[in-house]
């Protein structure tokens, strides 16, 4: 059997991995491997934080594919011989003022009521934990499974392990027969068949002739890679995550002392640095750990991350040759490892009884022909759900959060 992945980001890379371990041919197109969203992405693999209102179709995906983690990214080190920058440390999720913290006390117990382990603790324990948190930071969740890896050597190890099978190409249209897919058409005129194709592409899905017209968004944000000065060095031990005046940041330690700092989102189109937003990432971030400003600046990017209409991806057959698989937003990282296998599964045409139940008709596109409950139907549900919890403030004698 052979296969052509179009995309070759996180997601089309570790599809392709995955089939190849299966013992199917392979061949991936894309003409800047690895330099799209996954490329500007800080890693976070945090099922937990990543918990927002009207998105409960995502929790028990989020939460499968980290219990995938551990073992995907094992088992990557292994055949690679690349260090993946792979965390296991705890995230601490920072209030900046009171008006956050009782922001942050709600979306916690949201988060507790999905059945992630949260706890909230007073600002002195979090700056016990971390010094360099402000000491205007009024309490924070500690969430210790949700960890972090390094995109960028994540998509290094799988373009080494896949070398050989990748063409530098850009993908222009499918080629149909008999009503399905058989291949694709490059830009150089050139045609590759196959038995089955798989289209993911991110945000460019709807830029290839003979792909359905997808209900996809570009989600642009900036991100922003810093390094401490020696004295300072390490700067974090932890992800620090947090609610500036209602606004997210978070800051991302590497291993090697690497600082990531995001968390911007617009969608205007714009594919060049906002000013305004690396301007917001540093005074917000400052807010928090105020030496992000003694920090070196080393790489500023701006991708556009591919959303759907409700933040779930798309993972489907559209014909008998040819899956899509894309609209990851800002969860491409994370879900790697599930997203792979069921995009497998489906163009091997495999059981997919392992995945979390529903997971099929969640992710599949032909959801979006039929109507839902809005967004604020589920909210009301979730904010219901979540006043059958009680969460505790671990809260020193004598302190204030």
């Amino acid at each position: 059997m052979h296969v052509i992945v179009v995309g070759a980001g996180i997601i089309g890379l570790s599809t392709a991995w995955n089939l190849r371990r299966r013992g199917v041919s392979v061949t991936i197109v894309d003409p800047a491997p690895a330099m799209g969203a996954s490329h500007a992405a800080a890693g976070m693999l945090a099922p937990a934080a990543e918990v927002v209102w009207g998105q409960s179709p995502l929790y028990p995906l989020m939460r499968a594919s980290a219990d995938l983690y551990p073992d995907f990214a094992a088992e990557l080190t292994a055949v690679s011989g690349h260090d993946l920058g792979h965390s296991s440390t705890e995230t601490l999720v920072c209030a900046g003022d009171r008006a956050d913290l009782a922001s942050l006390h709600e979306l916690m117990n949201l988060q507790s009521s999905a059945g992630f382990d949260v706890s909230l603790i007073a600002g002195s324990r979090a700056r016990e934990l971390e010094p360099s948190l402000a000491p205007g930071v009024c309490g924070a969740v500690t969430i210790p499974g949700d960890h972090s890896i390094d995109p960028r050597r994540v998509t290094r190890a799988l373009i080494s392990v896949l070398r050989g099978g990748i063409v530098q190409a850009r993908v222009t249209g499918l080629l149909k027969a008999a009503g399905g897919t058989v291949g694709v058409e490059l830009d150089n005129g050139s045609r590759v068949t196959a038995d089955q194709v798989i289209v993911a592409a991110g945000a460019s899905c709807n830029d290839i002739a003979g792909v359905p017209t997808l209900p996809l968004r570009q989600v642009w944000g900036e991100v922003i890679r810093l390094r401490a000065p020696t004295a300072l060095a390490p700067l974090l031990a932890r992800t620090i995550r947090g609610l500036v005046n209602a606004r997210p940041v978070y800051i991302v330690p590497r291993p090697d002392g690497e600082l990531v700092l995001g968390a911007t989102s617009r969608e205007d189109g714009r594919s060049g640095t906002n000013a305004g937003g690396v301007h917001q990432l540093l005074r917000d971030a400052e807010r928090l750990v105020p030496a992000i400003l003694d920090c070196e600046i080393t790489d500023i990017t701006t991708r556009a991350r591919p959303g759907s209409p409700d933040d779930v991806p798309i993972i489907g057959r559209i014909d008998p040759g040819c899956v899509v698989s894309t609209g990851f937003f800002r969860h491409g990282i994370l879900l790697a490892p599930l997203g792979a296998g069921l995009t497998a599964d489906l163009a091997t045409r495999a059981d997919t009884a392992w995945a979390p139940s529903g997971s099929q008709a969640a992710m599949g596109p032909d959801r979006f022909d039929s109507e839902h409950p809005p967004a604020e139907a589920q909210d009301a549900q979730e904010i219901q759900d979540t006043q059958q919890h009680t969460v505790s403030i671990q809260q020193p004698a004598g302190s204030h959060p």
